[in-house]
C-alpha cells in the first residue's frame, strides 16, 4: 500500500507530460502557421503594386517632343510671338512633321480650359494640293528639311501648306509664325523656318516679294 502510494504522484505527473508536450507543440505549429500565413500574404500585394508602378515605363513607346501653343491672354497682347510649350509623344522618326501636325490638332480640352490655343487648324480651307499621284485627299503640309523653298540651305527647313491659308490678320499671322518657329526649331538639326502658302510664297507676306525666300 505504501509504495502504492509512494508512486502514484510521479505515474500522474508521467502521464500528464507527453499530453502537455503534445498541446505545446501544436501551439507553436500552429503560431508558426499563422505568422507564415500573414507574411505570405503581402507578397503578392506587394508584387502587384511593382507590376503596376513598371507597367507604364514598360508599355510607353515613341520619341518626346514639344508643341508650342500661343496661350490667352498673354499671346493677345503686344508681344504676338509669345508661345508656351506641351509634352507630346511621337511615335514615329519623323519627330518635326508630327510635332507640325500636332500644332495643327491643337491643345487637348484640358489645355485649352487652361487657356492654350492656335488659330492654326482654323486658317487651313479647301483640299490639299499635294495628292499627287491620288486624285484626293494629301496631307496639309510638306516639311522639307535642309530647304529654302526648293534650294538646298543647310539648317533650314521649309514648310510647305498644302491648303489655303485664310490669315484673320497680322496677329494671328505673328502667333502661328511663332508656334511653327518654336515647334520646329526644338530641333537641332533645324536653325532657321520657312514657311509657304500652296502657291509657294512666303506665309504672311503682305508686301507680296517673299523676303523670306531671299
Amino acid at each position: 500500500m505504501n509504495d502504492l502510494q509512494g508512486k502514484s504522484p510521479c505515474s500522474t505527473v508521467s502521464s500528464h507530460r507527453p499530453r502537455f508536450i503534445i498541446l505545446v507543440l501544436i501551439s507553436v505549429c500552429i503560431l508558426f502557421a499563422f505568422v507564415l500565413s500573414a507574411c505570405s500574404g503581402n507578397l503578392p500585394s506587394n508584387a502587384s503594386a511593382a507590376s503596376i508602378a513598371a507597367s507604364p515605363a514598360a508599355t510607353v513607346a515613341g520619341y518626346p517632343v514639344k508643341v508650342f501653343f500661343s496661350k490667352f491672354p498673354e499671346s493677345l497682347n503686344s508681344n504676338f510671338s509669345t508661345v508656351y510649350l506641351v509634352d507630346r509623344t511621337s511615335p514615329t522618326t519623323a519627330v518635326g512633321t508630327y510635332a507640325i501636325q500636332l500644332l495643327i490638332a491643337g491643345p487637348t480640352l484640358s489645355e485649352q480650359q487652361a487657356g492654350y490655343f492656335t488659330e492654326l487648324n482654323t486658317l487651313l480651307s479647301g483640299p490639299s494640293n499635294c495628292s499627287a499621284p491620288l486624285p484626293v485627299g494629301g496631307p496639309d503640309f510638306i516639311l522639307s528639311l535642309d530647304k529654302k523653298g526648293t534650294v538646298t540651305e543647310i539648317g533650314t527647313a521649309t514648310v510647305k501648306f498644302c491648303r489655303s491659308l485664310n490669315s484673320p490678320g497680322i496677329g494671328a499671322d505673328a502667333r502661328v509664325t511663332a508656334e511653327i518657329n518654336a515647334t520646329l526649331k526644338q530641333f537641332p538639326r533645324i536653325k532657321k523656318v520657312v514657311i509657304l502658302n500652296r502657291d509657294g510664297h512666303c506665309f504672311a507676306d503682305s508686301i507680296g516679294k517673299d523676303l523670306c525666300l531671299s
